[in-house]
């Protein structure tokens, strides 16, 4: 079973129905139909459809729809919007964020294989920031070549990461003014130990597109090289649930293994006897480290990947796999951009920027 052949409004009622609707929890999937509200939700819906159009300060296209974080969900922007943006540009850059192990691992396992758009290459964004901080540097506004060394471990997994799926990478290193020269060599000669296609320096931040050419060039080099790279997906969608979670650990994280608390390992026997055992995974956990303690920085290995729970999205297809002490609530400042919006007796919004 394949997640476009799945009911695409599935929900399970023991999760979202009332104690008093004690004859519906039978532990059977329950739909929206179930409670009379599929229509108000279709309602809802019908604009959120529609991926937003906006441009860059420099007026260059860029399509913004429901890209959530890859530390509590998938982490990428919609297929609707990648495959608007494929129709009028000739080269489309999509974001898959926190890292390969997380936001690319899932474009490729669950957005790719749905879609069916294959990638001709990744981009990852590196800065010196990160590195002297997986190296153990203890002030990250300083340079340090000898951190950046040590925290390139970091890096050179990642390159592997892409490089599990067939995809060639380019390592860009985002410069910050505190950069020097000896962390940029540094950088660049391990990522194409590591196997990327090139590395290079773009200053974006401080001169806009004139500062990103060098990383375009390269860009375009590797998307336009030859025919698109024939991509190999983690594991098979046939394969147990708990083997597929066991595999992005141990492939994307280093783990060694991983642990599945009883109510993670009761929940996946339950969503495998419901017929969602074919759909794909989408771990939840930390960004901040391969492993789920965000403490532990560098390319750690040897460690347990514990999985807490599992929860069923059976629209979006695939089951999520929370592990750690992730919280899947997004933080906020302390005063959220939402509290400027609001709108006039005229009807007309304001406070959007």
């Amino acid at each position: 079973m394949t997640a476009t052949e799945l009911p695409q409004t599935a929900v399970l009622g023991t999760r979202m129905l009332r104690k008093e609707d004690a004859e519906l929890l039978t532990g059977e999937a329950r739909f929206v139909d179930d409670l009379n509200v599929a229509g108000a939700m279709g309602a809802v819906l019908r604009d959120a459809l529609k991926p937003n159009l906006v441009q860059t300060l420099e007026g260059g296209p860029a399509w913004i729809h429901a890209g959530p974080f890859a530390n509590i969900a998938h982490g990428n922007s919609s297929v609707l919007a990648d495959l608007l943006a494929l129709r009028t540009s000739e080269l489309v850059l999509t974001e898959a964020g926190f890292g390969a192990d997380m936001g690319f691992e899932k474009y490729v396992d669950i957005k790719s294989r749905v879609s069916g758009v294959r990638p001709a290459g990744a981009v990852i964004v590196a800065t010196t920031q990160a590195l002297r901080m997986h190296g153990g540097a203890s002030d990250l506004a300083v340079a340090d070549a000898d951190a950046v060394a040590r925290g390139c471990a970091n890096l050179e997994k990642q390159v592997g990461n892409v490089s599990a799926f067939g995809v060639p990478a380019v390592v860009v290193i985002n410069r910050y003014p505190t950069d020097s020269a000896d962390e940029h060599a540094i950088i660049r000669e391990r990522a194409l130990a590591a196997g990327a296609r090139a590395a290079v320096v773009a200053h974006h931040y401080a001169d806009g597109g004139a500062g990103a050419l060098d990383a375009a060039e390269a860009v375009w080099d590797m998307a336009c090289s030859g025919d698109l790279p024939e991509v190999r997906y983690l594991y098979d969608l046939d394969a147990p649930l708990a083997d597929k979670v066991e595999t992005i650990a141990k492939r994307m994280y280093g783990a060694d293994s991983i642990e599945l608390l009883p109510e993670a390992a009761a929940g996946l026997a339950h969503y495998e006897r419901l017929g969602y055992g074919g759909l794909p995974v989408c771990v939840a956990k930390t960004h901040l480290s391969f492993t789920p303690d965000p403490k532990i920085k560098g390319c750690p290995t040897g460690f347990t990947l514990p999985v807490r729970e599992v929860r069923l999205a059976a629209g979006a297809g695939f089951v999520v796999a929370i592990c750690g002490a992730i919280s899947r609530m997004p933080g906020l400042p302390a005063h959220p951009a939402g509290e400027a919006v609001d709108i006039d007796d005229q009807g007309n919004v304001t406070g959007l920027t």
